[in-house]
């Protein structure tokens, strides 16, 4: 093989304006297959197959004379993309018959293996079918059924659905075009706080009414001293002898 060889620019065709030694042809040089896991190189493939006299990779990612961060975007705003409604359609009608686990396997799939357009406005469309048993979980543990969706039960959610892309691609989310979920987040849902959240409060309260008047004058003054700090929002430890044994009676002001 001749060592000699070295890459040379283009000398045949038209002369591309304002730009000196660059020349454009109907020729397509050749670009390797690439496969969408591959998200951004996937993106500027399509761009380099559609997009003609692009003069930088900056360039390629300007449509209408607006500049896209991403290749995806400029694919997007090119109308080269697909757009979701068939997802929309699919995820609102497992929503009717399929439950919450179906579901967010559901779109696992879906991102790891269709590559939707806009992955984090079809979460955000249907997040709460994929967080319904989560709510239900968090309901009966509290004994309390007015509870709501929160974005700690979205996060958890997440969780899953990140660790079955994980599963199914090794994959994050952030792969997909979506949010990451805050793994540091999901210990506000975990095994010692809904324990210490499995009570009724109107057992409670029904249990206090009837044992108050029972204590002693020292539990009461510690009972005393505990509901006070309670009502004023500030929390603490109490040690406190009940006459026979000692108790370490710890509470959180914001639980009560």
């Amino acid at each position: 093989m001749d060592s000699n060889k070295t890459w040379m620019p283009r000398k045949q065709g038209s002369p591309v304006a304002a730009c000196l030694n660059l020349f454009k042809s109907n020729a397509l040089g050749r670009l390797f297959t690439v496969n969408p896991r591959h998200t951004e190189c996937f993106y500027l493939r399509l761009l380099l197959v559609n997009v003609t006299g692009p003069l930088s990779f900056q360039d390629i990612r300007k449509v209408n004379g607006q500049q896209y961060p991403t290749y995806k975007d400029a694919c997007l705003a090119l109308g080269l993309l697909e757009d979701d409604n068939q997802w929309e359609c699919m995820l609102a009608e497992a929503a009717l018959n399929c439950t919450a686990i179906q579901i967010r396997l559901l779109f696992a799939i879906v991102l790891t293996t269709c590559f939707p357009a806009r992955a984090q406005i079809l979460w955000e469309n249907h997040k709460d079918s994929m967080t319904d048993d989560i709510l239900h979980q968090h309901r009966i543990r509290c004994h309390d059924l007015t509870i709501t969706f929160s974005d700690e039960m979205y996060n958890e959610a997440l969780i899953a659905i990140e660790d079955l892309c994980i599963v199914i691609a090794n994959l994050p989310l952030s792969n997909f075009g979506m949010n990451s979920p805050n793994r540091t987040a999901s210990d506000l849902m975990n095994t010692e706080m809904n324990r210490e959240l499995q009570y009724s409060t109107v057992e409670m309260a029904a249990i206090v009414a009837r044992n108050v008047p029972l204590m002693n004058e020292e539990q009461r003054t510690i009972y005393d001293r505990i509901m006070l700090a309670v009502s004023a929002g500030q929390g603490g430890f109490f040690f406190g002898c009940t006459g026979w044994n000692w108790q370490n009676i710890r509470y959180f002001a914001n639980s009560c």
